[in-house]
């Protein structure tokens, strides 16, 4: 840990900085930003770094400063941000529920996301946008998953398994819709369910844009809180927590943050999973690493859509499914490591 000292007005105050955590995070912004310049630079037609860089900044010939700022800027912001949101999303749940299974994508949050979203898509909605539609499906996912759990809330597995159900159902639900909806609209609908950064709602980006850095300021202010919510109940209120009040804020942001990146990008399997893990093992386990969770799902995010693009160009692979075949082995490896303790 780094002490950092300073004068206040009423005296000397210091400020705790871990050294790990910061070092992570630094690693991790480093590595961001490098995915992001191979965004910008790699596609249909290749830019060199200093091409874009400068066409980012508007300068440069004119095809080039569109390719850039047109294209590819908007698809990489919608990148960091979705896949920031659903890290930030799966560690808070995991963290609440004790439990690094307990992701909105395995409890059936982004499902319930998914079903609203591609019903406004395919003319069964009530008329309402696809961010306002997939919030509404988080919620409900959220409600129903809370109600088959009775009183275990967000702890056990019983929370979990009924997450798995529910988010069945609404899967199941979702591709009755397409089946049933003429090809036009299903083919719209498509990105919604394998989740995808080609064609991102315009709105539903900017909606993010707003939600993501307010989320991430409600969660730094719950960071103490949740840090005790990781013990018992017991511990967490003789450390004058808030229990109950804490896991509503906390899941609020969670339901909030999956709606919103499922309105931009749909269901990309599993980055709430890796995203959250990878943090942890790169930072201490002081706390809880809602900022490395963030940076390291936006970079899952980028590099999987980069590698969607280009492994077998000129034919795009969806993100999501660079995700789930990547993100697999990864849960297996959670779940078979030896001596490795699932719960949070």
């Amino acid at each position: 840990m780094w002490r950092i000292a300073a004068r206040g007005h009423d005296g000397r105050w210091s400020i705790l900085v871990d050294k790990r955590a910061t070092a992570a995070n630094l690693l991790l912004t480093g590595l961001l930003l490098a995915a992001s310049l191979a965004s910008l630079c790699l596609g249909s037609a290749s830019i060199g770094a200093t091409a874009a860089l400068r066409g980012l900044f508007g300068h440069g010939d004119a095809m080039t400063v569109f390719v850039i700022r047109e294209l590819r800027l908007t698809r990489l912001a919608a990148g960091l941000l979705s896949g920031a949101a659903f890290a930030l999303a799966g560690c808070l749940m995991q963290t609440l529920a004790r439990n690094r299974l307990a992701t909105p994508g395995i409890i059936g949050i982004d499902n319930g996301a998914t079903a609203f979203a591609v019903a406004s898509v395919v003319g069964t909605g009530f008329g309402l946008a696809p961010p306002a539609m997939a919030l509404a499906g988080a919620a409900t996912a959220t409600a129903i998953t809370f109600g088959l759990a009775g009183g275990v809330g967000t702890r056990g597995y019983r929370f979990i398994v009924a997450g798995i159900g529910v988010g069945a159902a609404f899967g199941a639900g979702t591709q009755l819709m397409l089946a049933r909806a003429p090809i036009d609209n299903a083919n719209t609908a498509y990105p919604w369910t394998v989740g995808s950064l080609n064609a991102a709602d315009p709105l539903a980006v900017e909606l993010l844009a707003v939600g993501l850095p307010a989320a991430l300021v409600g969660a730094g202010l719950l960071a103490r809180a949740l840090a005790a919510v990781r013990f018992s109940d017991a511990v967490a209120r003789g450390l004058g927590i808030r229990v109950g009040r804490c896991r509503l804020h906390a899941l609020a942001l969670a339901v909030l943050l999956s709606a919103l990146a499922v309105a931009v990008a749909g269901p990309v399997g599993l980055i709430a999973l890796m995203g959250p893990e990878i943090a942890r093992h790169l930072s201490s386990r002081r706390g809880v690493p809602l900022f490395g969770a963030a940076l390291a799902g936006a970079l899952i995010m980028v590099v999987a859509d980069l590698v969607g693009r280009r492994v077998l160009a000129p034919i795009e692979i969806p993100a999501g499914l660079i995700t789930s075949v990547v993100g697999a082995p990864f849960l297996l490896w959670i779940l078979l490591r030896p001596g490795h303790r699932i719960g949070a």
